[in-house]
Order: structure tokens, then C-alpha cells, then sequence
């Protein structure tokens, strides 16, 4: 027998099967992942497939060294998706078979843990042994820790016999105990204590979406986009829809798109479904990662909760995939190989027949649209739990609050309504979507704004977290890179001692409301506080638990959250997205005050919102006030038709990276004449593009890394999708010092 083996190794040059002998004594399967010699050294490789005859000289084939695991580590279907993934990313197959399997399989970083244990060969004979033992008090007192029936630990028998290794080993000579080694799973722990067991009576509005999506599921079909808005019980749905899959035999995946929405996420479902639930995340240690990966393998755990990377667990017979808040860009990664988690789960789905649910109550532009062309079939839930009030929204003009003196961050009706508040005993939620203290420092002499050496962005204040009590900004760090330096005492360019101080973040914030309400207790979520493995999970425990009453954060806080106690919800800066250079910032800006405006009044108590902005005028916000999604809809989507932006029209680009800024330039302007020389060729092609831009991202400079791209704005159309294979092939061409990726509507065009 023969095996076609991917070797592990990502380059073009040895991006095909490679065929190996398979040793007599040894059994292979699909999807197994084997270590083979390549050269002089020995590879990991995954098996495609087998065959009885081979078209190369038999005995110049070399052979499959050992398996690495007694299972095919990648199912079928999932071999497929990577195949897809591959041809659709122009990379080698190794590089998208990387991502069904924890990265560290590969390479043998991560063993199976086992336990050492002792137990009886026969307990009449360990009686006897006990009765007659007279020398020894721990021979005697282990055999009567075994005699209880059960074994038992090694780790434990030590502990409780100090010094028993001479017991333990004479006893195993006279045969009279066993020595046996049993695996170990490293299970995450129960992040929140949030979750309930019971299943809750469902709302005729739940009711009548279960009713679409369950006959669906039963024929093994269905593409669902859940709408409904902020607290109208979708993941009840959701819950009711995972039980479906696990009383017909099959599994659900429950994408979320931030690690900070999981452990609330995580507690719902293991408190409903136990053990059956399994969690991946990056935030997981690698040990919890490959175990919790291995019990899904296994069969052990039949519903799948995680963020972008959990689309590829390995679960067999899928019958659901869920993607929540489905409109957040965290589901597309920006690494390579580039891949959108959405549609990924719609491949799936399709590949396995499995029933898919987009959900969210401010869907992006694209799920609805397409709903409405009919890919999707929509579901609506316009209405809240035991219709409980929307919450009351307040557009708060800060120019206002300038004239009449108020120089705080937060206005005078925030400062009231948070007092009023905290005298209800309630609790309240604030959205600054910038961390730090200060926005930017600033040179008033000379206007000279202080940047990061490595990225073309200005760098934000900081105050120390090991010394608050300093009472201001210690040093500043770049948000991108991470690169940290003291705030200079002059000005780097003029020598200037005028430096000042601008913007705000969630350190700063947190400050004026420690100002306001001495004596309350807040919490902070960013970046900055939720490092470490549950760094979420802990802050979001104290708010839950009512020992933090006021949580301070950045976007994070602000989509599917459910605190009941929480009333009242603070936007401190609303226009701080609208403004961004990126056709989706008016999309953006209307879902992320929508999602955080629904924090407020989930509970028997009514909410109330206030934003602070200087364009209380501006449609959007309007809308997003009024909670009013189909408004917002139609008027951004002919605003699109209009400026000729997706869906109507595709952006791609291709983007190009390097140390040195003329390679940067060099290899722009080479791949720029050749889209052109292409397009000259190709006049079919030509048609279609509208705009080519060689004008460089809004960031030109980015982790120390040179940035310039070209910009392409296409009508859609068999021959566009053509081009865009053609830009995707282009992009792979070596250019010396240069990293050159294509993006078919980015993620972010800054």
C-alpha cells in the first residue's frame, strides 16, 4: 500500500502530494497525520489518500516513518474545506490544513497528560497480605487504602505514606498491585457564575423563528439571518436549537466574535448541556486547547462554543452552526491565509448539511442585503423579552457643554444620571472606544504631534498602572506596536516647553468617574487590563457579581453583554468612528452605539442611554437613538448604490510591506504597470474597473514596516472574479524585501 502525503513544510516548491510506502504492520488512514523522511531530515505531513499501485519505481519509495496519532486527525470534510481554502487563497494546501488542528500538534509541543494510578491484581490476596504483614507500616497502610475497592492516585498514596517508593516496589514484585497510567484532560474552568439550568418558557417571537429553523435542520439544510433586537431572547434560540442537534445525534458549533463575549456565552450553555459543551479560544492554555480540541475529536463534547477559529473544530456529523453578532469584523482574519469565519460556516454547512444561522440586531450591510435577494431566509424579533421597554436615548451636544464651561469628559446629564444611579443601587456602563488617558500629545507652540518611530500613527498617553496615584499621564505607547517612551518635558521639533494634552480614553474616564463617585468601585475592560488567560472572564465576574458597579471599556463592552442590574449606558464619544476615512465608518458607528445602547434595561428595571457627541444632528446617530435598523439600512444602502461601494461594487487591493521604503515604492509601481499592462491585454477585464488607485493606505508605516498599495474599485461579474484570481496569482510573485498579500474587500481600508 501507498500513501499521498502533504508534507508540512509552506512553500511553493514542494506544494504537491508526495507518495510514500506504507509499511506492512502500520495502518494509515485519510487524514492522518504521519512523520516521513524528506531529505535528510524526517517531516510531519498529513495523508490525503491511499492506493494499491503507485506509477514510481516501488523500490525507490521511501517509507512512512510512524503515525502521530492512532486517529485521522482532519475528517474528510474538513480536508475538503482545506482544499477549497487553498485554491481560493492561491497557498500551499499544508499552509490552510494548519488551521483544522491546534498549532501545537504540530511539531510534538503538546503531549497527552497522564496520571499515574495503583490498583489491586486481587483483592483476596492483598487481604491475606495485609493481615500477615508485620515488618512494614507502609506496605500495610497502602494495601489498606487500596483494600476500599477503588484506585487510587500515585500522587495521592505519596502524599498520605511519605517516603513509599521501597513499599510501592516491593509489593509490585510480590504481585500484588498494578501500576496503570490514565489521561489527564485540561479543562477550562467555568468563567461566570451566570449561567442557569433551566430552560426558560420561549416567547411566541422565539417560537416562530424555532419553527423556520428546526424543520430546516431536520433536512439537513437551512441559511438563517436572526434579527432581532438587543434583548429579544436570540440566544434562547440559539440554546433551543442546540438541544435540537443533540437529540437528533449531531453537533453545533456557536461562533461569538471576541473572546469577551465568551465566558458569558460559555457559562449559558455548560449550564444547560455540562460536559457536552467544549470552549476554543486563543486566551486558552495550549494544554486546554488540545485537550478540549481532542474531546470534540472524540465525540466527548457535541457543542462547540468559541471565536473565528472554532469554525474549524473537528466535529463530526454537524448539524448547527450559529454565528452571533455576525456583523463584527473579528470574524475575518487578517492573517494568512485570509479567511472570513462566515464563510467558512456557510461552507460547511453546505459541505455537511448542516443548518446555518447568522444572527445579530444591527446585521452588516452585506447579510442583509442578501437576505432580502433571498440567500438568506430572514427572521425578525422586533421586540424585547416580556416586551420590556427599549431603553430611553439622550443626544447629548458637548458643544453645548463647552460653552457653558463644563471642560470634563463626561456632561452634565451623564454626571447626574450616573449619581442617580449609583443612589438606586443599580449599575451602569460607559463606552470610551479609545484606551489610555489621552488621546495625543500635542505641541501648542508648533502643532508637532508626537508619533510612533515604528508606524505612522500618533501615540497616546498612559498612566502607569503600578503608581495611579500620581495623578496623570506617566508615558506614551503606540497602540499599534506597543512601542513605549516617557513623554518628552520639550518639544522634539521646536524645543517648546507649551506640550499639551488632548482627547480622552478609558483611563482617563475612569478617572473623572472615580472623581464623581469617590466611593464606588469600578472596573476597566480594554486591552490594557484583560491581559492574561481570564483576563475577561475576571473583570466581567466583578461587574456580575455587583463588586465593580460602573464598567469602564472599549468596544468590547458593547455587543451581547446581559447584565440585568445594568440601567443606564454612557457613550462618552459617539463621533469618534463616524469620521474614520473608510466607507463602512456611518455602518460601524450605527451598530456599535446600537449594540451598547441595548446593555441598558435588560432587566425588570427601564434603561436609559446617553450619548455624548458634537454632531447630535447627524443622521446616523439619529437613528441608531431611535434603535431604528431598517431606516439606517436603506439609507446607507443608497448612499452605496449611489457612490457605487459594495455590495454593489467590489474593492480589492493589493498590499505591499517592507522595511525600506523604496522597495515598498519600487514594488508598488512594478505590480502597478503590470495591472495595467493586463488590463490593456484584457480589454473584457478593463470594463469592469471603475477606479485604480496607487495613493497609500491611511497608515503608511506600521510596526516598523514601509506600507503602499493599489486600489482597485470593480463592477461585479464572472470577469471581475477572474482579474481578481489573476491580482491573487500577481501577489504571490517574490519581490525582493517586500511582503505583498491581495485583499478582496478589506477588513479596513486604513
Amino acid at each position: 500500500m501507498y500513501c499521498q502525503v502533504i508534507v508540512d513544510i509552506v512553500h511553493e516548491n514542494v506544494a504537491r502530494a508526495f507518495t510514500y510506502a506504507i509499511p506492512e504492520e502500520m495502518k494509515v488512514s485519510p487524514g492522518q497525520r504521519v512523520a516521513v523522511p524528506f531529505g535528510s531530515r524526517e517531516k510531519e505531513g498529513y495523508v490525503l489518500a491511499l492506493s494499491e499501485e503507485t506509477e514510481y519505481d516501488p523500490l525507490k519509495i521511501r517509507a512512512v516513518k510512524r503515525t502521530l496519532e492512532d486517529y485521522p486527525a482532519i475528517l474528510p470534510p474538513m480536508m475538503e474545506l482545506a482544499r477549497e481554502m487553498a485554491e481560493k487563497n492561491h497557498c500551499p494546501l499544508a499552509e490552510t490544513l494548519r488551521l483544522m488542528i491546534p498549532a501545537e500538534m504540530r511539531g510534538g509541543r503538546i503531549r497527552v497528560l497522564t496520571e499515574k494510578w495503583i490498583d489491586l491484581t486481587d483483592e483476596e490476596r492483598a487481604r491475606a497480605a495485609w493481615s500477615a504483614e508485620s515488618r512494614s507500616r507502609k506496605r500495610k497502610a497502602i494495601l489498606e487504602m487500596l483494600m476500599t475497592g477503588h484506585p487510587r492516585r500515585l500522587a495521592e498514596i505519596r502524599e498520605r505514606v511519605p517516603d513509599s517508593r521501597e513499599a510501592l516496589n516491593k509489593l509490585e514484585t510480590a504481585g500484588l498491585i498494578i501500576r496503570t497510567e490514565q489521561e489527564i484532560l485540561r479543562r477550562p474552568g467555568t468563567p461566570l457564575k451566570s449561567g442557569s439550568g433551566e430552560w426558560h418558557q420561549l416567547t411566541p417571537e422565539q417560537e416562530e423563528a424555532l419553527e423556520e429553523i428546526l424543520p430546516a435542520m431536520r433536512n439537513g439544510e437551512g441559511r438563517f439571518l436572526l434579527h432581532g433586537v438587543t434583548g429579544s431572547g436570540k440566544t434562547e434560540v440559539f440554546l433551543a436549537a442546540a438541544r435540537k442537534a443533540l437529540e437528533d445525534g449531531k453537533k453545533a458549533i456557536i461562533l461569538v466574535p471576541e473572546i469577551a463575549l465568551t465566558p458569558q456565552m460559555v457559562s449559558w450553555f455548560q449550564a444547560r448541556f455540562g460536559t457536552e459543551a467544549a470552549v476554543i479560544h486563543s486566551r486558552l492554555s495550549a494544554g486546554e486547547r488540545f485537550d478540549e480540541w481532542r474531546r470534540i475529536r472524540r465525540g466527548e463534547a457535541r457543542i462547540i462554543i468559541g471565536a473565528r477559529s472554532a469554525v474549524f473544530a473537528p466535529a463530526e456529523n454537524l448539524g448547527l452552526i450559529v454565528v452571533d453578532e455576525e456583523h463584527e469584523t473579528t470574524y475575518q482574519s487578517d492573517h494568512h491565509p485570509r479567511y472570513d469565519a462566515r464563510e467558512v460556516a456557510r461552507s460547511r454547512c453546505d459541505r455537511e448539511g448542516a443548518t446555518l444561522i447568522l444572527a445579530s440586531a444591527t446585521p452588516s450591510i452585506l447579510s442583509f442585503a442578501k437576505a432580502r435577494r433571498g440567500d438568506y431566509m430572514l427572521l425578525e424579533m422586533p421586540r424585547r423579552v416580556q416586551d420590556r421597554p427599549m431603553p430611553e436615548v439622550q443626544l447629548v451636544d458637548m458643544r453645548t457643554e463647552l460653552e457653558t464651561g463644563n471642560r470634563s469628559v463626561l456632561s452634565r446629564a451623564l454626571s447626574s444620571a450616573l449619581i442617580s444611579c449609583m443612589q438606586k443601587g443599580e449599575q451602569a456602563m460607559l463606552l470610551i472606544n479609545r484606551r489610555g488617558y489621552h488621546s495625543f500629545v500635542s505641541c501648542r507652540a508648533c502643532g508637532h504631534v508626537i508619533k510612533c518611530p515604528n508606524c505612522d500613527v500618533s501615540m497616546t498617553c498612559h498612566v502607569d498602572e503600578m503608581h495611579p496615584e500620581d495623578g496623570g499621564p506617566t508615558q506614551l505607547q503606540c497602540h499599534y506596536c506597543g512601542h513605549r517612551t516617557p513623554i518628552p518635558e520639550k518639544c522634539p521639533s521646536c524645543g517648546s516647553r507649551y506640550i499639551r494634552y488632548f482627547g480622552a480614553g478609558t483611563q482617563k474616564v475612569e478617572g473623572e468617574v472615580r472623581k464623581l463617585l469617590p466611593g464606588i468601585r469600578t472596573a476597566r475592560m480594554d486591552i490594557d487590563t484583560t491581559g492574561g488567560k481570564d483576563g475577561h472572564a475576571r473583570i466581567l465576574e466583578q461587574f456580575r457579581s455587583g463588586e465593580a458597579r460602573i464598567l469602564i471599556g472599549t468596544q468590547m463592552i458593547a455587543k451581547g453583554l446581559d447584565f440585568p442590574q445594568v440601567t443606564l449606558v454612557g457613550v462618552v464619544a459617539a463621533d469618534m468612528t463616524l469620521n474614520l476615512p473608510d466607507y463602512r465608518s456611518r455602518e460601524r458607528t450605527f451598530q456599535l452605539l446600537t449594540q451598547v445602547a441595548g446593555r441598558a434595561g435588560r432587566g425588570r428595571r427601564p434603561g436609559q442611554v446617553i450619548i455624548q457627541t458634537y454632531r447630535p444632528e447627524d443622521p446616523v446617530l439619529k437613528m441608531a437613538a431611535r434603535q431604528d435598523y431598517r431606516a439606517f439600512f436603506e439609507a446607507e444602502i443608497q448612499r452605496r448604490r449611489t457612490s457605487l461601494y459594495p455590495p454593489y461594487t467590489i474593492l480589492a487591493r493589493i498590499l505591499i510591506e517592507s522595511p525600506a521604503a523604496a522597495d515598498a515604492e519600487g514594488a508598488a509601481a512594478g505590480l502597478g504597470q503590470a495591472v495595467r499592462a493586463v488590463l490593456d491585454a484584457r480589454p473584457e477585464w478593463k470594463k469592469k474597473v471603475l477606479l485604480i488607485s496607487s495613493e497609500g493606505p491611511g497608515i503608511r508605516m506600521l510596526r516598523g514596516m514601509e506600507r503602499r498599495q493599489i486600489l482597485m474599485k470593480m463592477l461585479t461579474g464572472s470577469e471581475t472574479e477572474d482579474f481578481c484570481a489573476w491580482l491573487a496569482k500577481a501577489a504571490e510573485e517574490p519581490r525582493a524585501g517586500c511582503q505583498i498579500c491581495f485583499e478582496y474587500n478589506p477588513t479596513s481600508m486604513i
